[in-house]
């Protein structure tokens, strides 16, 4: 059976919150629970992919800055993913 939007964005945000490492749970928790509703089906896949094909403390140093993004995965939302900024 396939996986309707709603509980694939309700996924992605509980997997964002408990990545492993506390800073990408703190960034990419933030970060989902701001974009995923908003996030089209190819950019939910783009975002799932991220999550699933690499290890949180690269994600982070892509994230931050720290590490240069390959160009396979210079997509919107990686673009959006390194324009956030968490909430004061």
């Amino acid at each position: 059976m396939a996986e309707d939007t709603e509980t694939r964005r309700k996924r992605l945000l509980h997997r964002s919150r408990y990545t492993g490492m506390k800073e990408t749970d703190i960034l990419l928790g933030s970060f989902a629970a701001r974009h995923l509703p908003t996030f089209t089906d190819r950019e939910l896949d783009q975002y799932e992919s991220l999550l699933e094909n690499y290890d949180d403390p690269q994600i982070y140093a892509w994230a931050i800055g720290r590490d240069p993004v390959p160009q396979h995965l210079d997509t919107g939302v990686m673009k959006l993913l390194r324009a956030y900024r968490l909430p004061l």
